[in-house]
């Protein structure tokens, strides 16, 4: 399970009051752990106009899905966080922790749902609304629709595997024997800023190993990467820009 059902939470009067979040903590060095929920809005997305519809509470409880964001960075995996809500009240929190669990399903979004099912003792959610920093992928999107949930909003879009209009709409078909309303860009520029940042820190963390080792072995070359002793070429794993070439 990727993180435990959270402890009722009643909205307080003045929703739109900023909300804590984790202290970031070191980020590893390894760029191999790159976890799979790991793609947003690229620099070159245009990003669009809050939508009309967002309101206090929904940029409030997207502040507590960016407080589970945090616990996510925390942990060294890619800063996704979501919360789970009926009414006025958080069900359930959920962060993105693939890589830690060593489970391909360990989106927040599946952390959340979990622990709400857990907790209410019923794996249909009707009636809630699940709140993520981070457009769901197809697979979240599918668990959405058979925990019947009543409305999705998400923060940041992901041009790559976003199943809720920037690559699939999963959830305008016609058929599908449940609705779900869902209002994306909510926050969207912060929860996209703590993706891009956290790229940003596994690139500087790749450098600086490059770095070290080639002062380590006197050795090293003009084209961003290092070579050891023996000539042969470290891989340089920073290359490209992060919003465009998130690993799956």
């Amino acid at each position: 399970m990727a993180a435990a059902a959270d402890k009722s939470v009643a909205m307080p009067a003045h929703a739109g009051s900023e909300i804590s979040a984790v202290e970031k903590s070191d980020i590893s060095e390894d760029e191999t752990a790159i976890a799979p929920h790991a793609r947003c809005a690229s620099s070159e997305t245009p990003l669009l106009p809050e939508p009309e519809t967002a309101s206090e509470r929904d940029r409030y409880f997207m502040r507590l899905a960016q407080a589970a964001a945090e616990e996510a960075r925390a942990a060294g995996e890619v800063p996704v966080g979501a919360v789970l809500v009926r009414g006025d009240e958080v069900i359930a929190k959920g962060f993105n922790h693939p890589i830690g669990a060593h489970d391909p399903s360990a989106h927040a979004e599946m952390a959340a749902l979990r622990a709400a099912a857990d907790r209410l003792q019923n794996y249909r959610l009707p009636g809630c609304e699940l709140f993520v920093t981070l457009e769901p992928c197809l697979m979240c999107a599918g668990a959405i629709m058979h925990a019947r949930i009543a409305r999705v909003v998400f923060g940041a879009r992901d041009p790559k595997t976003g199943a809720c209009g920037s690559v699939v709409d999963a959830f305008a078909n016609t058929q599908l024997n449940h609705h779900t309303v869902v209002i994306g860009g909510v926050l969207e520029a912060e929860c996209g800023l703590a993706l891009s940042s956290f790229f940003a820190d596994r690139r500087r963390a790749a450098r600086d190993a490059r770095a070290r080792l080639a002062a380590s072995t006197g050795v090293g070359d003009d084209a961003g990467g290092a070579t050891n002793a023996s000539g042969t070429a470290v891989e340089a794993r920073d290359s490209g820009d992060p919003g465009t070439r998130w690993p799956l």
